[in-house]
């Protein structure tokens, strides 16, 4: 036999139901709280920063651009930093991230104003980002072993070696864009595994160590690692020797003014040839 509701209590129930959708409906378009704004942090410029007193920058942990040792912190890139926020009388908050896409998007999250380290010019990265005037010159280079024994098959001699072949770089590294034009000038293909927990210092570490056979890094990164790690070789350059620069985002026109005017002027003192001279860089300025 089939029930049938009560009529009253049918009534009852598309009461509620109409009630239910009323309520849902007010909801979805009442104001509501407003979220807090972040125009000023994702747009932030010099005028914001100095307001504020802080200037928030990431750069890479290694041995060029930043690192501790006991109760010292140094590196090229913190020491450069702390001499533009002393000038400017801003207090310096510098955070450490290896992932370069991760840096990206701290920067158009507000987090970072500034990406400071040594960044090729390529034309991704000019696209998404306002670069400062050239801060030291560098080049990438292909880390392996040794050959020890003289007739190692892995052994890279020259560029042409490298068909074929995989390469390892930290994710998202600019370094992307020139092996895949070095693959086009040899007329093969150079195989990129791009590694995203690790920075190149670690990558450098695992060729010295026989987990990877080869790693493509900035020489000045390669060379501060021959000392503890004797068994690599760098000798094989994979481009030219270029400029590399920091950079800000794209809405920051005037913190990148400020970066460049004092640039300007730094890169003529001895101040900044022998910060370079203390990190085995050259300097933008060879002989003044």
């Amino acid at each position: 036999m089939q029930y049938t509701l009560p009529h009253k209590w049918l009534k009852s129930i598309l009461l509620l139901a109409l009630a239910l959708l009323v309520l849902s409906l007010a909801f979805l378009l009442m104001p509501g709280k407003e979220t807090p704004s972040t125009d000023r942090t994702l747009h932030r410029d010099y005028a914001e920063i100095q307001a504020e007193g802080i200037l928030h920058a990431v750069t890479e942990y290694d041995p060029i651009s930043y690192h501790a040792a006991g109760d010292t912190v140094a590196g090229f890139h913190y020491e450069l930093l702390s001499a533009f926020a002393r000038r400017h009388g801003l207090k310096c908050d510098l955070s450490a991230e290896m992932s370069f896409s991760k840096q990206l998007k701290g920067l158009e999250e507000g987090r970072y104003d500034l990406i400071a380290y040594g960044l090729l010019a390529t034309s991704e990265v000019k696209d998404s980002l306002l670069l400062t005037r050239p801060i030291v010159l560098n080049r990438q280079v292909l880390v392996q072993r040794k050959d020890t024994a003289g007739g190692d098959t892995l052994a890279i001699r020259n560029q042409l070696d490298l068909a074929g072949k995989t390469v390892h770089v930290v994710k998202g590294s600019p370094a992307m864009l020139r092996i895949r034009n070095l693959g086009d000038e040899i007329g093969d293909t150079i195989y990129i595994r791009e590694i995203e927990r690790y920075g190149a210092e670690q990558l450098i570490s695992l060729v010295a160590h026989g987990d990877i056979d080869y790693a493509v890094c900035d020489e000045s990164i390669a060379r501060a690692a021959l000392d503890s790690l004797p068994q690599i070789d760098i000798s094989v350059a994979i481009g030219f020797t270029q400029f590399h620069s920091w950079a800000v985002g794209r809405r920051s026109p005037a913190l990148l003014d400020s970066l460049n005017a004092w640039l300007a002027a730094y890169e003529n003192s001895k101040e900044y040839r022998d910060l370079c001279r203390k990190y085995g860089l050259s300097p933008v300025t060879p002989g003044r």
